[in-house]
């Protein structure tokens, strides 16, 4: 076989060199060697966050979640055991509307709580690294020529009322209002509430009015199967008697033991998060202590609309917002974006350009609208 040679072509020579033989260039990035087409990737397979997707990114969870297989697992249970057990005695002996009311919540239950499982919970997308590389520039911009380096927070005014931005190092970004970054899943959450393991997700602003409703929706179910269930036992021991009737129905005793217990703990989250809906508060503002009228005038809620019909039309009845992370959208080469120049750099020190503080200023206006 005739051995090939190989040479390096000189920059300005455009085709091969005489007598040579070149080297096959390398495949593009989207080509298999083999010369077939390799799928191209989408973002939710190279996401950042600590979370689990399914159906080609449609869906998303937790990283973590074995404590919602549980809470599924539970209502599923019990439903079941009640919808075979004591429906059919029920519905013979009082009214056929127990089962169909049990039904309506049941079927309500599940799908708020898929909902609040599988949606994105307002995850903020990092910033790029051109975009991250900028923002240092102008933050560096900001400090003094002393040694003390220069303070990763902004102040802005939202309602007549300071609101702090905090810097956030994973995501490289300024928070916007009432945004936090989740330690579980490693995300920035807009209007962040907690992280629930219950669900198996962050609860923030694109689904905690379906949180909130399914855990109304659920204390209505857990009470309603509770009392169904007491019903059932008390009608069966007038004629069996109480201890033959406990022995008789093992599962009713069982739905009882589990209404009992859950009932309480479901019944003061619902009071908890209506009192919180009430005020257009979140559990992250309400635990840290962040807006109290104890604390002075200046401490009050600037997101509060002094009414609470209209806080809760705004908590629960607001505009839908739309997926900022773009999950199932096709990763794009890395182009370089050239670096702003250096008088492109607004400087913080002069009062002629604010630009930085304008822009995020509107960004919070508009975060909170």
């Amino acid at each position: 076989m005739k051995e090939c040679e190989y040479r390096q072509i000189p920059p300005g020579i455009a085709g091969p060199v005489p007598g040579t033989v070149a080297s096959s260039p390398p495949p593009a990035a989207g080509l298999e060697r083999s010369g077939t087409t390799r799928r191209p990737r989408r973002k939710w397979e190279v996401f950042p966050g600590r979370n689990r997707f399914y159906c080609g990114g449609r869906l998303m969870l937790a990283r973590h979640s074995g404590v919602f297989a549980l809470t599924l697992g539970l209502i599923l249970a019990t439903s079941g055991l009640f919808f075979a057990f004591d429906c059919p005695f029920l519905a013979s002996h009082l009214t056929l509307a127990i089962p169909i009311i049990a039904a309506v919540l049941f079927f309500f239950v599940i799908s708020c709580l898929l909902q609040t499982s599988f949606r994105d919970p307002g995850i903020l997308p990092r910033a790029t690294p051109s975009e991250a590389a900028d923002l240092e520039k102008r933050i560096d911009s900001m400090g003094t020529s002393t040694y003390r380096p220069p303070a990763r927070t902004m102040e802005v005014v939202i309602n007549k009322y300071v609101v702090k931005l905090k810097y956030c190092y994973t995501c490289k970004m300024f928070r916007p209002p009432r945004t936090s970054h989740c330690s579980v899943c490693d995300n920035c959450v807009e209007r962040f509430d907690h992280h629930c393991p219950w669900v198996g997700n962050c609860v923030g602003k694109r689904n905690y009015r379906y949180f909130y409703a399914f855990i109304l929706s659920l204390s209505f179910l857990t009470a309603f199967i509770f009392a169904c269930v007491v019903t059932h036992l008390t009608l069966r021991s007038q004629t069996d008697g109480f201890l033959t009737t406990l022995k008789t129905t093992p599962a009713s005793v069982l739905e009882l033991v589990i209404c009992f217990f859950s009932v309480w703990s479901i019944l003061g989250l619902s009071g908890f998060h209506t009192y919180l809906v009430a005020s257009n508060l979140t559990t992250n503002e309400d635990i840290k202590g962040s807006w109290s009228n104890k604390r002075g005038s200046e401490f009050a809620n600037p997101y509060s609309h002094k009414s609470i019909l209209t806080n809760c039309c705004a908590v629960l009845c607001g505009p839908f917002h739309p997926s900022l992370i773009d999950r199932r959208g096709f990763i794009q080469p890395d182009v370089g974006t050239p670096a702003s120049p250096k008088s492109e750099i607004p400087s913080f020190g002069a009062k002629a350009d604010t630009s930085m503080e304008d822009a995020c200023q509107d960004f919070a206006i508009s975060c909170t609208a």
